[in-house]
């Protein structure tokens, strides 16, 4: 079950450390590359809308075999699911958005 609450602080977490940092694309970059799973979370009609941004295959693996896993996850603000589509291509490997 996922805790909006939750999602919503490490996105304000994440917001202050790209801040301060003063290569911020680097530390987008850095932050994405740290965790498991990294979720872009916006504004919706439903309330928060949630785009995964990586750990498809970890979160897909979860829902099947329903057991529990550890990994690690944040969360990213992005104004819409637009710029979380490009947020997801952007800091995909180099042969992945070969081969988009």
């Amino acid at each position: 079950m996922l805790d909006f609450d939750e999602l919503r602080e490490l996105a304000a977490d994440v917001r202050v450390f790209v801040d301060v940092a003063e290569d911020k694309a680097e530390a987008l970059r850095a932050v994405i590359a740290a965790y498991d799973v990294v979720l872009a979370i916006f504004p919706s009609a439903e309330g928060m809308g949630l785009h995964v941004i990586k750990g498809k295959e970890i979160l897909d693996r979860i829902a099947t075999s329903r057991t529990h896993a550890i990994y690690s996850h944040t969360a990213i603000a992005v104004p819409d699911l637009a710029h979380a589509k490009a947020l997801k291509y952007l800091t995909a490997p180099a042969p992945q958005r070969i081969a988009a």
